[in-house]
């Protein structure tokens, strides 16, 4: 178990519904409210919620040295720890699969459950090259170019080829938009990354949903977190990687419906244990 210190990342909490914690880890160049908002309400309904923004995103500003895993992972446990959650499930997308895995390592006795979403085990030699691109062009300031390059990777190809060429031309404007300053400084973590030796150590319920028409992380890294935990659910949504755009209300019902299923099997066993150590006396 690793020492957590005061939380310093502008948090989101929803927690009036009182229910059980459920900790939001997002993905590179996103925040809170951009990869979760079309979900959180029907989340919050059923947990008590809280993310936080990575440095350069959301209400988070830069960071001024070097972002690591543990960082955020101990960041998003730091903001639980301030809204009084002792135990909670996490749900990781993309690069944020990547930090509710380290938040389950080294902090295995708080976490509950894992969603793990449009992530993947190990960034292979293309994902590698795309995120180190993605993270040179944001060095740049080049997100004009950045945005040509990651539309046609985060959009599923039906959506993709759908678009008129004015369509086309102003989702990639819109997108050079809206970079965050410090999406770069995310994407710089994904080159290398391996966490198929984390995932074999969990020993938690955890559900990998795979988003099979993702173009920047393909459906067979995506399968690849699934075989590396023993036990792992397996469900698809045949969406590109912004499935919160795509494919929210699914989304949310699979993340509910597991969640609801791993809190009852454990409230089962601790009764089987309870009921276990009454008769024994």
């Amino acid at each position: 178990m690793s020492t957590v210190t005061a939380p310093t990342y502008a948090r989101t909490v929803r927690k009036e519904s009182g229910g059980p914690g459920l900790l939001l880890a997002h993905g590179g160049g996103g925040s809170v409210d951009r990869n979760f908002g079309p979900v959180l309400d029907g989340l919050a309904a059923r947990h008590s919620v809280v993310g936080v923004d990575y440095p350069g995103t959301g209400g988070t500003p830069r960071a001024d040295h070097t972002l690591t895993v543990d960082e955020l992972a101990d960041e998003l446990v730091a903001a639980a720890d301030a809204e009084g959650l002792d135990r909670f499930a996490v749900l990781g997308y993309s690069l944020g699969g990547h930090v509710a895995t380290r938040v389950a390592s080294r902090h295995p006795e708080r976490v509950s459950a894992l969603v793990l979403t449009a992530t993947f085990a190990r960034a292979d030699n293309r994902l590698s090259l795309v995120t180190g691109l993605w993270s040179e062009l944001a060095g740049r300031g080049e997100t004009g170019l950045l945005a040509k390059v990651l539309v046609p990777l985060v959009l599923s190809p039906g959506v993709l080829e759908s678009l008129t060429p004015q369509e086309l031309a102003e989702t990639v404007a819109a997108t050079a938009a809206v970079f965050p300053p410090g999406g770069g400084d995310h994407a710089a973590l994904v080159p290398g990354a391996d966490m198929r030796a984390e995932l074999a150590s969990l020993d938690v319920p955890v559900l990998v949903i795979a988003t099979t028409a993702d173009r920047l992380v393909p459906l067979p890294l995506q399968r690849e977190v699934a075989d590396s935990v023993a036990g792992a659910r397996w469900a698809e949504l045949a969406t590109g990687h912004l499935l919160f755009a795509e494919r929210p209300a699914e989304w949310e019902a699979l993340i509910s419906e597991f969640l609801a299923e791993a809190e009852a099997e454990a409230e089962a066993e601790a009764e089987g244990v309870t009921g276990a150590t009454g008769a024994a006396r």
